[in-house]
């Protein structure tokens, strides 16, 4: 029982401070910031967290863990063909933005890494890892689909896993500026014509 309202504390403060660091980056986020929005004392952050980088880290993983979850399921569904699930998969996100009132997406892992990959290795590290982790879900769909015929017999399905993953990664910095919704319009009728025989 005790253990388990210590993970909760620790998955609030997880939750609320990466909010918190996803709006306002890393070095414009403190360790004040993140307790007062998880409506805890100080002490109980050091209590989880050894350090500001720490929380990062565990914050990436607590981020991450469950979109690259739900990225496998949606890429393996039976119901669908593998070149069907990675269309519709990213169709969904791109209704998801259109559904939000006002067009503002931050992205933790893109804050993350353009603002603290150089300065702290161990968060490059984690950025990379995560990111590899897509692509290597991806590939393993866009294999399935070279295999039923869905793609060339000769199409490099960990090149196109990456250049999908990066092109993403591009659309989601332009989301960030308010580009709008143009491009998750371009994304996705690109990725129709690359995933072709």
């Amino acid at each position: 029982m005790n253990n388990s309202i210590r993970l909760d504390k620790r998955d609030l403060i997880l939750a609320k401070g990466s909010a918190v660091m996803t709006r306002r980056g890393y070095h414009g986020t403190g360790v004040q910031e993140i307790v007062q929005a998880a409506g805890i004392p100080k002490g109980s952050f050091y209590h989880y967290f050894a350090s500001k980088e720490d929380f990062a880290l565990h914050a990436l993983e607590f981020v991450y863990r469950p979109r690259l979850q739900r990225y496998a399921e949606a890429l393996a569904n039976p119901a669908l063909s593998p070149r069907a699930r990675i269309l519709a998969y990213y169709l969904e996100l791109q209704e998801h933005f259109s559904r939000q009132d006002k067009a503002e997406y931050h992205c933790f892992i893109g804050s993350l890494s353009f603002e603290m990959a150089d300065l702290l290795p161990a968060i490059g590290a984690q950025v990379d890892a995560i990111q590899q982790a897509s692509v290597d879900i991806l590939r393993g769909c866009l294999e399935l689909a070279r295999d039923a015929g869905e793609l060339a017999a000769d199409e490099d399905c960990d090149n196109l896993a990456t250049f999908i993953n990066s092109a993403w990664q591009g659309v989601l910095a332009r989301l960030k500026v308010g580009a709008g919704s143009a491009p998750l319009n371009a994304f996705n009728t690109r990725l129709e014509l690359l995933l072709r025989p």
